[in-house]
């Protein structure tokens, strides 16, 4: 017995394709299987399982459940829910040993896919290239595991409204807030979350639909917070608040309809945690704003700038005891008085707690940020064999000039007029471009910067490509 997965199903953060045709049943209890036998070899026996609002996630679950019980794991499973639900069954109980989500995150309906933990940490890379190894391999773990349901969504609820334990009610009391669940997995938890929460909240899209009737669940895109926009405006609402399509990443608008980026909102919410933990490490990925380092820094913060991916800011937070880190995607992730990992219904908790406790609104907290001028993250499809070798001509290039140079991920390279950053996607066959100045002039220039390199490569920016 064994199993070859389609190549291209193994990616470096989750396992993820398209339903029918690189992803099904088999695939699912093939994971099941291997990820079980991984577990039982170090030591663990029992595994969270939870899915997300897919029409394909039901059968993906079944299957999944009867690979891991086959290889002796016992099963916990908690159900529909956002992918943090899972992420907190896994982290707030000591006798689960790992966990699995069932999600297509913020992919179009058709592809579905598994994000892992294993003992505590993400499964990612290595991990998943060997159990793609094992499974091919048929190196597996026998037995008969059992299987039990726990409903956690209330536990789960209650945990994220403990963050504003310390807060004077009468602070939150007048906060009028719009969600948008975007028809994803975080829908009954959110309506569950609110009414639990003070203030004057108004919801939309709460009904959990994998067909995503709405518009697509993805909150980095502009125009897919239209729909909150309005809200905000028509309800003069002081802010809003959006969800991915598992709930693991957050988009936000303020009062006056204004998006606050990832790096943004970073920048409120270190601002808050630092009037307590002066001196902490707080860690944003290479695309973040030269604006949110520079905030971190005035606060009394050690700013850190680390590579992208949910999976390696994780573990570099557990490396430098970092309370707080983001990522431009919109994940971020607390471990001051949270478990550390990127959930944003909880992220849309501490924005309320960050604004009643340094007595600002929203709307005032984003206007008083730097007025720059950046891009948005260019995307364009590069040959897979083609993109990293790429970005080391870049360095090698850059090397020999007095440019100044980050090489954490790709090259990001400062000048007077801003900065300018060039990375290969670890996920995709893309390569991705970012830019920010304080003037159009300064952005235009480093832009030119960015073709000139390209260029020398023998590339060229085309048409920006989706995640």
């Amino acid at each position: 017995m064994s199993h070859a997965f389609d190549a291209t199903i193994l990616r470096e953060y989750d396992i993820r394709g398209i339903i029918g045709e690189t992803l099904g049943a088999d695939d699912a209890r093939a994971i099941g299987r291997t990820f079980g036998s991984m577990l039982r070899e170090a030591g663990g026996s029992r595994v969270a399982v939870g899915y997300d609002g897919r029409v394909s996630s039901p059968m993906l679950e079944h299957a999944l459940v009867e690979g891991l019980t086959a290889s002796g794991c016992n099963v916990v499973r908690i159900g529909l829910g956002a992918t943090p639900m899972l992420y907190y069954a896994e982290a707030s109980d000591h006798d689960i040993h790992g966990g699995i989500q069932i999600t297509g995150s913020h992919n179009p309906p058709n592809y579905n896919g598994f994000k892992m933990v294993f003992q505590g940490r993400p499964f990612f890379g290595a991990d998943i290239q060997e159990l793609g190894r094992r499974a091919a391999a048929g190196e597996w773990a026998d037995g008969a595991g059992e299987v039990e349901k726990r409903d956690i969504i209330d536990e789960y609820v209650h945990r994220m409204v403990t963050a504003l334990d310390a807060i004077d009610s009468e602070a939150l009391a007048d906060m009028r807030i719009g969600w948008d669940a975007g028809n994803g997995a975080a829908g009954p938890a959110l309506e569950k979350l609110v009414a639990q929460l003070p203030g004057e909240h108004h919801l939309l899209y709460t009904d959990v639909d994998g067909t995503f009737p709405n518009h697509h669940p993805d909150p980095t895109v502009e125009e897919n917070l239209a729909d909150l926009r309005k809200l905000v405006s028509a309800k003069s609402l002081d802010f809003g608040i959006a969800f991915d399509g598992d709930g693991d990443r957050i988009g936000a608008i303020d009062g006056e309809g204004r998006v606050i980026w990832g790096d943004q909102l970073l920048m409120i919410y270190a601002e808050d945690l630092l009037q307590t933990l002066g001196g902490a490490t707080i860690i944003a990925d290479v695309k973040a704003s030269r604006a949110l380092f520079d905030h971190v820094t005035a606060h009394g913060g050690e700013p850190l700038m680390w590579k992208t991916g949910h999976s390696l800011i994780k573990s570099k937070m557990k490396e430098t005891g970092s309370p707080l880190a983001g990522e431009m995607s919109g994940h971020v992730f607390f471990a001051d008085e949270y478990y550390g990992f990127d959930d944003a219904l909880y992220a849309g908790v501490r924005l309320i707690a960050a604004s009643a406790r340094l007595g600002k609104s929203v709307t005032e907290l984003r206007g008083a940020m730097p007025q720059l001028v950046n891009t948005p993250e260019m995307r364009f499809q590069v040959d897979e064999s083609r993109k990293f070798a790429a970005i080391k001509e870049v360095e090698d290039r850059l090397a020999g000039t007095d440019a100044d140079v980050n090489g954490t991920d790709g090259v990001r390279v400062s000048t007077p007029d801003g900065w300018w950053l060039l990375r290969a996607s670890n996920t995709q066959d893309v390569l991705v471009a970012r830019a920010e100045s304080d003037s159009e002039e300064g952005l235009a220039r480093l832009m030119a910067q960015i073709d000139e390199q390209l260029a020398l490569s023998g590339l060229e920016r085309g048409e920006s490509v989706g995640h």
